[in-house]
């Protein structure tokens, strides 16, 4: 016997072998598993090859970044011409904000931080403060953006660029999940005319494009107010985005209530929980885990379909990037604009899938697979 003493039926646990584990094992597991991996790996290894070096190029080592217009960028450097950019980067995250009044839009971007870290993150300090703060963010962004109340008025016209693209992504986000939840237990409602309301305004939604009715809100909506009523279209269009992203959120949620076990719902009935009671504290909380993915998956489709405002006017980050190249001394340098733009987005959109996926780990109770 060894000093380490077993009993009859235990093993030591021993390390497994070398070639079961680490870098290498994970590369021939899943990279060189069988021939059609094999195969499939090399193509990928050699389209790499012949796109990462010249996009690097391209972008970087060949890049221009100082000059006054495309020609000075074209005399030092074969690239890209990141001197528009740097030129333009104002106008691309203000629009045409008054820039004596941009402390504003600064301002609103780091309490829209701090307003969203409590509702994210639930181990911070004074939390119940937090969510506090949060629910009075709306109206203190509304008062920095707008102004009015001592702050020098701001048109929503001017807005533009990256700020355009939060202001209606996040309110159509935020203001489109407890909508979209409402919808989707007005659906299963047993109140004939709740229900038919929601089902119907749901399918009517679902069934017509945003842009459609983006064009209803800066157009046809004015025939419907009378003679002389303004509506500052920046407002339908916070309106119709989230009503469109609403009706989608439906359909998310009620997927998750119909994902519940119907034990679920007879043991908060035995517990004598009430309708909203049951649903608040047994039925939501399930269903909207279960939801999480096709939750996450709306939010970054609607933060997308900002885009489409450019079609009405609005000079989203698109819009910004398209006017600027209407400029002679830039012209020509489409490709640096999409580059940064599909960035900018690339990350936001990154960002929130992560979110999900912590989110989703945060929540998990089964078991692992």
């Amino acid at each position: 016997m060894t000093q380490q003493q077993y009993t009859v039926g235990e093993h030591p646990d021993l390390a497994p072998p070398a070639n079961l584990v680490g870098p290498l094992a994970w590369i021939r597991n899943n990279l060189f598993a069988n021939a059609t991996n094999t195969i499939v790996t090399l193509l990928v290894l050699w389209f790499l090859y012949k796109t990462i070096p010249a996009a690097l190029n391209w972008a970087i080592f060949d890049a221009a970044f100082t000059g006054e217009d495309r020609n000075a960028c074209k005399a030092v450097a074969d690239g890209a011409c990141w001197a528009f950019i740097k030129h333009r980067l104002s106008l691309f995250t203000y629009g045409f904000y008054p820039e004596e009044q941009r402390w504003r839009v600064n301002l609103s971007f780091i309490l829209l931080v701090i307003a969203v870290v409590p509702i994210l993150f639930d181990k911070i300090p004074f939390r119940k403060y937090g969510l506090y703060f949060s629910m009075a963010f709306p109206f203190i962004a509304g008062w920095l953006l707008l102004g009015g109340f001592g702050l020098v008025p701001v048109k929503t016209h001017e807005f533009g660029g990256f700020m355009l693209t939060l202001v209606i992504g996040v309110t159509g986000i935020a203001a489109s999940l407890p909508i979209g939840i409402c919808l989707a237990l007005g659906r299963q409602s047993n109140l004939p005319i709740i229900r038919y309301f929601c089902i119907g305004f749901i399918e009517f939604i679902r069934g017509v494009p945003l842009i459609t009715l983006l064009f209803v809100a800066s157009t046809m909506l004015n025939y419907f107010l009378p003679p002389g009523t303004t509506f500052d279209l920046l407002l339908r269009v916070l309106i119709m985005v989230t009503l469109f992203a609403a009706a989608y959120m439906a359909e998310v949620v009620r997927g998750g209530l119909q994902a519940i076990p119907k034990g679920q719902v007879e043991a908060a009935d035995a517990m004598g929980l009430k309708y909203w009671s049951s649903m608040r504290l047994v039925v939501l909380p399930q269903a909207l885990k279960i939801s999480i993915p096709g939750i996450v998956n709306t939010f970054i489709g609607l933060y997308k379909d900002t885009t489409l405002v450019i079609i009405i006017g609005l000079l989203d980050p698109l819009g910004v990037g398209r006017s600027s190249l209407a400029d002679t001394k830039w012209t020509g340098l489409s490709n640096e604009v999409y580059l940064f733009v599909a960035l900018f987005f690339f990350v936001s959109c990154f960002a929130m899938s992560r979110y999900s996926l912590y989110l989703e780990d945060k929540l998990q109770t089964g078991h692992k697979h």
